[in-house]
């Protein structure tokens, strides 16, 4: 179907601060060190890992990058160069994203692609954050999110983009696009997607004022479809795919298409604006010292 979609506002910067968020077990947000930049992992060890099983035509790809997941370039580079292999991968039908990190699925964006760097690398970076939902939102492949942690805003942005979500049961873990809890705004098409996948008024609840959800509320409003006790995520994403896979693929790609195909051809269609909006909104001089004094803010706690 991703070639089907292919063929076929104002903005804020989303995720800025995502990976330094998470929800207390009461529910209101609260800043952690643990989900703070990511430390850099200059290592050539791969941040993403799959596994086809051609006896069933299902891959699992594992994101492996410490401490929390965070979209870097690198990260999503390789993540869409792995969606790509599968995609052009006639025996694989069906992918299960999931994490080998403890307590998180993926804490968002990377705040050090946003902090100092020129236009040019901002711009590079959003377009890969394009890339990614693109090719996630509009797979051929019937997708499954085995969520066995935390997965706020950028985070939550790929686990919506799947077809199913899997969260574990567990209160402390939250997913959301908490966006405005940190002053900034959701872009049209994270907007768009949550809107496809729980409905516009607990859409307009949520990102109006910023939610973060625990899992059991999630399931409430349809952000997640199921949940399992933590250890039988990945085992229940693999039982399910094999109820997915009944159907037959056209019928099931055709179906997509027509339910994603005018979220992705709105993307399509402004994407040089949204990533023109993004660097002018990321490069202000009031948000590199906010993010300047948040850096510092972190570096103090580690002292």
């Amino acid at each position: 179907m991703a070639n089907v979609l292919r063929n076929s506002a104002k903005f804020g910067c989303s995720g800025v601060l995502s990976q330094l968020s998470i929800h207390s077990r009461h529910g209101r947000e609260c800043v952690s060190p643990c989900f703070s930049l990511q430390q850099r992992n200059n290592s050539t060890s791969p941040k993403i890992k799959v596994d086809l099983d051609n006896s069933t035509g299902v891959a699992v790809l594992r994101m492996q990058s410490p401490p929390v997941n965070s979209l870097s370039l690198d990260f999503l580079t390789e993540f869409c160069i792995n969606l790509e292999k599968l995609e052009m991968d006639k025996s694989c039908r069906g992918l299960i994203i999931t994490s080998t990190l403890s307590k998180v699925f993926s804490a968002g964006l990377d705040i050090m692609e946003m902090y100092g760097k020129s236009p040019e690398r901002c711009g590079e970076f959003w377009k890969a954050v394009q890339e990614m939902w693109l090719k996630l939102y509009g797979s051929n492949m019937a997708t499954i999110a085995a969520i066995n942690g935390s997965s706020p805003a950028g985070g939550c942005l790929m686990s919506i983009g799947c077809d199913y979500r899997i969260m574990a049961d567990n209160p402390r873990y939250s997913i959301g696009l908490n966006e405005t809890q940190l002053g900034i705004v959701a872009p049209f098409w994270f907007k768009d997607t949550l809107v496809n996948t729980v409905g516009n008024r607990a859409a307009e609840l949520s990102l109006e004022l910023g939610l973060l959800y625990s899992a059991p509320d999630a399931l409430k409003i349809g952000l997640v479809d199921q949940l399992v006790p933590e250890d039988q995520v990945l085992s229940t994403a693999q039982d399910t795919m094999s109820k997915w896979l009944v159907v037959p693929d056209h019928a099931r790609q055709i179906t997509k298409s027509m339910m994603r195909k005018q979220t992705i051809d709105k993307l399509l269609s402004n994407r040089e604006a949204d990533i023109t909006n993004f660097v002018s909104f990321i490069t202000k001089d009031s948000i590199q010292r906010s993010l300047r004094m948040y850096l510092e803010m972190l570096k103090s706690r580690k002292a």
